[in-house]
């Protein structure tokens, strides 16, 4: 069993704030065609022997990725280039674009050498192992 993490609980908490007041239209950058902190979108599932994130990354060269973990925490990083820059008036800009980094808790331990990553059409999907340590272990029971 995990032991409690008082700091890294605040910090969750913290971010989880932080990303209810963005999504309430709080502290989005005011410029226009950046990307704000909640990007890219994420979904976080788990099965019996891994946690699998899926992450929408439509347009970016998937070698311009970089990802990371570290104590629990997957780091995802890069930048979606800005688009040919055309004459005339903007009239509607909802595509951002610039640097990103986005941090996700995974809620238990994995194992790190057994992570992949596959991006197919602009989804980025990434299988993360559980450890051994935290799988359901069958003990054998003896019948006397």
């Amino acid at each position: 069993m995990t032991g409690f993490d008082l700091f890294k609980e605040m910090d969750s908490f913290t971010r989880e704030m932080d990303q209810v007041f963005r999504d309430l239209g709080f502290g989005r950058p005011l410029v226009p065609g950046s990307v704000y902190r909640g990007y890219p979108r994420i979904n976080l599932r788990e099965n019996q022997d891994a946690y699998i994130l899926e992450a929408q990354l439509p347009g970016i060269d998937p070698k311009e990725l970089e990802m990371t973990i570290l104590k629990g925490t997957l780091t995802l990083s890069g930048e979606r280039k800005a688009g040919a820059e055309e004459q005339g008036t903007w009239h509607r800009r909802e595509r951002g674009f610039g640097k990103f980094m986005r941090s996700i808790d995974i809620p238990a331990e994995i194992d790190g050498d057994k992570v992949r990553a596959d991006y197919k059409d602009g989804l980025l999907t990434v299988t993360l192992p559980k450890a051994a340590s935290v799988l359901p272990k069958r003990i054998e029971i003896q019948a006397n």
